[in-house]
């Protein structure tokens, strides 16, 4: 666990300041342990991250939560896909060349059928 000071120092160009207020907008969240805030690594990570997104895109506070919500659903649904690509890895073959076949076909709308 990381103490608050610590992140400041490790991550270049964050403010006290503004780490409080991106803890209180709940865009970092650190567990607190006998009364001290104290941070993993993918806290100090999601730090750098705000910090990248403000200085280097010129994100504002405005549009950050929107940036951050549609990050957090891109990271859930990679680990959901790498979970489901191990489930599959532990099937057997023909169960994993029944998928990979029904996973490349192509896909026709209705529209499609149709005609």
């Amino acid at each position: 666990m990381i103490t608050f000071e610590a992140v400041i120092r490790s991550v270049a160009g964050v403010r006290p300041t503004e780490l409080r207020a991106w803890i209180a907008e709940g865009w970092v969240q650190p567990e607190t342990a006998r009364g001290i805030l104290v941070f993993r690594e993918i806290d100090v990570a999601r730090v750098q991250l705000i910090h990248n997104l403000r200085r280097d895109l010129a994100i504002g506070d405005e549009a950050l939560p929107v940036v951050l919500n549609l990050l957090d659903q891109l990271y859930a649904m990679r680990r959901r896909l790498r979970a489901l690509n191990q489930a599959i890895a532990a099937q057997p073959p023909a169960v994993r060349r029944t998928l990979r076949v029904a996973l490349r076909a192509p896909r026709h709308s209705p529209e499609r059928r149709r005609k």
